[in-house]
């Protein structure tokens, strides 16, 4: 059917020969060990193929070595950026070239144009226009970690491609390498001279052959993305870089991406129309997008619900959903046209729903409701157990006049094999992504091949596109032939072979693909177990702790760079394997006997615990926690180090130390070094002057007093006792309490667990009363709503407060007086995990004249005792300069506040500044 290539196998003997080789002659980062090819094994998709190995070049050059040296030993090539493919696309048996590390500079900018190296990401790109008043506009939902080399690859589309076009509208050329060692820059075909123009006229040749075929066979829908983009080579587009767009790297590597850039939308407006029902909502969506609108997009009551469910959503949907729709459309309008806002709301009143739609004209709060829908694939992704929305008719595009008729089709044919869909996104191009949940471990593959075998019927009926967006990879290439016809599955083979004769770049995907069910190719493959461990943590939430870490499904939302929290240690090394997902995939991979169980402390070595992807990661994926599961066992078989039981056992010989302060400030430095900490850092010193008062025993507030506020820095714990008590409460502060932080952080559950259950024991009777819990430290105080549940009992995670989540909620009497002074704060990785830094900046507004500035951070670096590590030390001061430190140094004047303790020797270290608890600053503002 295709033409014929000429394959080459690589034998996995050779793999020795090929590292060594790259080795020396490549300036890259080589990795061929099993841990490092499993990270890379897998994308966002049902797929799991191991590669060969993998390159992350340096530089360009460095890039077209590795290819030439895999090209010349006859191994398949993968070109890979973020590995957020839905398909299958970033996964095969090949040596991978990982781009996204050192390629990912923007070029060059211009009046109406960029040039990116292809490692560039979305909103990298847009970040830097916008001081220009320009904007890349193919804006996907994974903007903030797609890179435009994948976007390229895959012909992205986004929201607002009903007013922009596709990837293949905004590319105006390529820069691109061939496995044969051509470097062309693929464009405009009346430019084409040389040996590139030879090669241009065979491909004006072929489309004159084809044409007829192509104008019956091609889907007349905006969302076509499966095969190459045959229709582009001819008028009115005429050319050849739309060639390699949506190509998946099949045909050529791409070096730089020349993009068409778009004015920035001055003002927008948006209505979210409300439908009781979700076959209304595909029915009005042809009515509506006559208003000329920039976006319709669909939300239905499945992606509501579960966003409702995620800490970081709630909020948001609560603010734009009223009752309880089937579903939800999301239309925008952009500059001129935002007053069609008006005309949509009457144009639901003619249609019989009055006052469904909810007008939102705040830019903060359009962004907000636009992240949620962005995260759209990542809620749903979010369900629990075995069944899970699987991606494979997911992009099918239909004409808007058959979109409700269809839905209503397909839903039925989800019935009748025993499932439900996902559906939300593109309503204005008829491009919904569907997802039936399937069980992949047991039938789900059976259901998926009958299930896509009648849509891919009902979709040709309709004339509309099976592959609409996501590209087809190795779930939808086998789908390409149906579709196009052997003429011109065979014109695509054609083509590959004249620019990969041998069918070495990225084999499988569009051109000779296997079948889109084959099982060895299946991340949970027939045989699939994990491990049974004995847990020490409860995973009963998810069904078991490998349950757990199979939350990950690859979204590679944790790669995000300039919002946010998650995931410091990635911002710092850019490596897969420091990376949320990268770990999670290392404890799927050992978990199910695939690489030993030791391979993933180095996976977990750079966690810092900051939970950001407790909140950040839409599937739910706590890896602070696994990694205290992990240490657990991992300590239990191989043993605590001296410095584990230092940082373990603070809490109790913190007493004694104190008491010696002088003696043990000199003990701590003169050892610190044979411990294993880093001689840069100074160790807290020990406080003489140590917290004990305990207030009122009857109290109507109970102060709790960590170890480090309560013999490191007693003054925070004075202040807060001060304010607690201006503010009308009767305080009562006991002694010798721990929350086990120290111990978990070292794996020591079973101590932690004692420390737990003293804390409940004797904290308990006060809670029964509703006396409220109010803690200093983030890192402890959180531990009481996050830890102690699965260690122990929630006994007290419901009347448990942060100091300043107290005050917000209970200001009672509190006065201050007026401070005309600025302040810097920075929030502790746990209060902006667990949503608190809110109630940190209400309770500061209470202070007349205080300006508030909130720089915007990820993780301090320090993270309890990671930053004082010798081995750490760098990589911690790298996270502190991403952000924080540049912040403190460029605001001289302000004050720093910052609740964490470690947070606050960050700053000190770096900086050689002060920063206070803001339970300081409330003190120093007292009336």
């Amino acid at each position: 059917m295709n033409a014929p290539l000429t394959p080459v196998r690589f034998a996995p003997s050779g793999a020795s020969s090929l590292a060594e080789r790259l080795r020396k002659e490549v300036d890259g980062e080589v990795m061929f060990d099993a841990a490092s090819r499993g990270r890379y094994s897998t994308d966002a998709s049902i797929y799991q193929v191991e590669p060969l190995g993998i390159v992350v070049p340096r530089s360009e050059e460095a890039a077209r070595a590795a290819i030439s040296i895999a090209a010349e030993q006859g191994v398949p090539i993968l070109p890979r950026g973020a590995g957020s493919s839905q398909c299958g696309q970033a996964v095969g048996a090949a040596l991978v070239i990982d781009h996204t590390k050192y390629l990912n500079n923007i070029v060059e900018i211009g009046e109406s144009h960029a040039v990116v190296q292809p490692g560039v990401v979305l909103d990298q790109l847009n970040a830097a226009l916008r001081k220009h008043g320009k904007w890349f506009p193919v804006d996907v939902s994974t903007s903030a970690q797609a890179t435009l080399g994948g976007m390229a690859g895959n012909n992205s589309c986004g929201s607002r491609s009903i007013e922009y076009g596709n990837m293949v509208h905004n590319v105006l050329a390529i820069d691109a390498f061939t496995a044969t060692g051509k470097r062309w820059r693929f464009g405009p075909m009346h430019e084409a001279s040389g040996e590139y123009g030879d090669f241009v006229r065979r491909l004006k040749a072929l489309y004159e052959r084809e044409k007829a075929e192509i104008e019956a066979r091609f889907p007349k829908v905006l969302r076509k993305v499966a095969g190459y983009n045959l229709d582009h080579l001819g008028p009115p587009h005429a050319n050849a870089a739309h060639l390699l767009v949506g190509s998946e790297g099949t045909l050529a590597y791409s070096e730089q991406i020349h993009l068409k850039l778009a004015p920035l939308p001055a003002t927008r407006s948006l209505g979210v129309c409300h439908f009781p029902k979700f076959y209304t909502a595909m029915e009005s969506t042809q009515h509506i997008v006559k208003l000329a609108p920039t976006a319709v997009e669909l939300v239905d009551r499945t992606m509501i619900a579960l966003a409702r469910d995620i800490p970081a959503f709630e909020k948001t949907v609560n603010a734009f959903i009223r009752g309880d729709p089937d579903a939800i459309l999301l239309v925008e309008f952009a500059d001129e046209r935002v007053g069609r806002l008006q005309d949509l709301v009457q144009l639901m009143a003619d249609r019989g729903l009055p006052g469904s739609v909810v007008e939102i004209t705040d830019a903060s709060l359009q962004r907000a409701v636009w992240e949620v829908r962005k995260a759209g694939l990542n809620i749903m992704m979010s369900m629990k157990g075995d069944g899970k929305p699987v991606s494979f008719i997911e992009d099918c595009a239909v004409p808007l006049e058959h979109l409700a008729e269809y839905t209503d089709r397909l839903t039925r044919v989800f019935e009748k094999h025993g499932t439900r869909g996902t559906w939300y996104a593109h309503a204005s191009v008829g491009t919904l992504h569907v997802r039936p949940v399937l069980d992949m471990r047991r039938e789900g593959a059976k259901q998926m091949r009958a299930i896509a075998e009648e849509a891919c019927a009902m979709v040709k009926e309709y004339k509309g596109a099976y592959s609409g967006e996501h590209g087809d990879g190795l779930v939808r290439s086998e789908w390409i032939a149906p579709f196009f016809g052997p003429r011109l599955a065979a014109a695509l083979g054609e083509i590959k072979s004249w620019l990969d004769p041998h069918g070495l770049m990225n084999p499988g995907k569009i051109v000779n693909p296997p079948r889109m069910d084959d099982k060895t190719l299946f991340r949970y493959r027939p045989g699939y177990q994990t491990a049974s461990l004995q847990t020490h943590l409860n995973w009963s939430e998810w069904g078991g702790f490998d349950k757990a870490v199979e939350m990950c499904n690859n979204n590679g939302h944790c790669r995000k760079f300039d919002a946010g929290t998650m995931c410091p240690s990635y911002r710092a090394t850019m490596d897969e394997q420091h990376l949320t997902r990268g770990r999670a995939n290392t404890l799927r991979l050992a978990l199910s006997n695939q690489v030993p169980l030791d391979t993933v402390k180095d996976a977990l070595d750079l966690c810092v615990s900051c939970k950001g992807c407790k909140r950040e990661c839409p599937t739910g994926v706590d890896m602070a926690r696994m990694k205290i599961e992990y240490l657990a066992h991992y300590k239990a078989s191989h043993g605590w180090s001296a410095r584990d039981r230092a940082i373990g056992y603070l809490p109790h010989y913190a007493p004694w130390a104190a008491r010696l302060a002088p003696l043990s400030n000199l003990v701590s430095t003169a050892t610190k070094s044979a411990l294993g900490f880093s001689a840069k850092r100074a160790l807290p010193k020990w406080r003489g002057d140590f917290f004990v008062d305990e207030g009122s025993p009857d109290g109507d507030a109970v102060l709790f007093v960590d170890t480090f506020n309560r013999y490191f820095e007693p003054q925070n714990a004075r202040a807060a006792m001060k304010v607690l008590e201006a503010s009308g409460r009767r305080v009562y502060a006991p002694r010798d309490l721990c929350c086990g932080r120290t111990f978990l952080s070292v794996g020591m559950v079973d101590k932690a667990k004692r420390e737990a259950r003293k804390m409940i024991e004797a904290l308990s009777p006060f809670v029964a009363k509703g006396t409220p819990i109010v803690g200093l430290e983030p890192s402890c105080l959180f531990s009481l709503r996050d830890e102690f549940p699965v260690l122990v009992s929630d006994a007290l995670a419901k009347n448990s407060y942060l100091f300043e989540e107290y005050l917000a909620q209970n200001p009672g009497k509190l006065k201050f007086r007026e401070m005309k002074r600025n302040a810097l704060l920075h929030g502790h990785c746990h209060q902006k995990a667990f949503d608190a830094m809110s109630a940190v900046e209400r309770v500061l507004r209470l202070v007349p004249g205080l300006e508030v500035n909130t720089v915007q951070t990820s993780c301090c670096g320090m993270a309890g005792s990671f930053g004082y590590e010798a081995e750490h030390y760098d990589v911690s001061m790298k996270m502190a300069e991403m952000s924080l430190l540049p912040a403190v140094r460029s605001s001289k004047e302000a004050i720093v506040l910052a609740d964490g303790t470690s947070c606050r020797h960050q700053i000190a270290n770096g900086t050689g500044r002060e920063a206070v608890h803001v339970a300081r600053l409330l003190e120093q503002a007292l009336a």
